[in-house]
């Protein structure tokens, strides 16, 4: 009885020193973000919650429409409190809107950042692999995209091709990727260099293997740093599009969508704008702050 006492005793003492230590390891790291920091990180968070459950939390649907209640100001400009942030030229609620259109913005965008990252590595491997005339193809390819003015394409195409959903995030996704193309290019052929790449295709590993097994984690840092600069900017391209009449189209909504169709309400209605003007400002300014920081936390040459 008494080995099993002393047992659970070292049991409980073990736990206690894990609690202290596990709060001393998130004292830490509050302590190592800057206020900054940890403001984007809080409202990447926040919009992140909102995106999820904006059904939930969205206090009508995003099409209803009560004419009787157009252009009702928010409450902070005197309004009602049955629509916090006022209503639309259509009687519309700008909070329930906005709570769809904050879903939609960062779903474009997350699925946009997913397909270019992925077509960057895939061409940035493909390079440092075979080098010779694929790797002049490639970086031909990279020189290409990024001298081409990305808004004049997406608009001849969108405009050509009609507009839907999938065919809007396909082309969002190949902006921002020769970006990524680069880094993994040079990050492979450095990785190819050196000995742990060389003795894995040593023992037998496919080039696949070889690739997404052991040198895709040890480049993962960089590249996810080089998504969260492609992110912010393609929820500004999002916006400027939809801004323009050629992103997501009605009856759906999105950030930009919302702030074009409020500009002819400018000086009687501003809250129809302001609401999803200050949610894009902040929410890429969030993640400018956080890819900024994780760029010097990660990056071994500015350790």
């Amino acid at each position: 009885m008494a080995s099993v006492d002393d047992a659970g005793g070292l049991d409980r003492l073990s736990g206690a020193a894990e609690a202290p230590g596990e709060r001393g390891r998130i004292a830490r790291f509050l302590e190592a973000c800057p206020p900054l920091v940890l403001f984007g990180l809080a409202w990447i968070a926040a919009m992140l919650f909102v995106a999820v459950f904006a059904d939930w939390l969205a206090p009508y649907k995003f099409t209803a429409m009560d004419l009787r209640a157009r252009l009702a100001p928010p409450v902070f400009m005197g309004g009602s409190w049955d629509h916090l942030l006022g209503t639309d030229e259509l009687g519309r609620d700008v909070l329930s809107r906005l709570f769809v259109s904050i879903r939609i913005s960062l779903l474009i965008a997350f699925a946009s950042t997913l397909i270019s990252a992925f077509i960057g590595v895939v061409l940035g491997f493909l390079a440092a692999h075979f080098r010779g005339w694929v790797e002049q193809v490639v970086l031909t390819l990279i020189d290409f995209q990024a001298s081409m003015p990305f808004m004049i394409l997406a608009l001849a195409v969108l405009a050509f091709f009609g507009n839907t959903l999938a065919l809007f995030v396909c082309l969002m996704g190949f902006y921002g990727w020769e970006r990524a193309a680069r880094i993994a290019r040079g990050l492979t052929i450095a990785a190819n260099q050196q000995g742990y790449a060389g003795a894995v295709r040593n023992i037998g590993a496919s080039p696949f293997r070889v690739y997404v097994l052991h040198v895709l984690p040890n480049i993962a840092s960089t590249l996810i740093v080089s998504v969260t600069l492609t992110f912010p900017e393609l929820i500004l391209l999002e916006s400027g599009l939809s801004f323009l009449g050629l992103g997501v189209q009605p009856p759906m909504t999105s950030l930009g969508n919302m702030v074009g169709y409020g500009r002819d309400y400018l000086q009687t209605a501003p809250w129809t704008l302001l609401a999803p003007s200050a949610v894009i400002v902040l929410t890429t300014f969030s993640i400018s702050m956080v890819g900024d920081w994780l760029r010097d936390r990660l990056d071994p040459t500015l350790q």
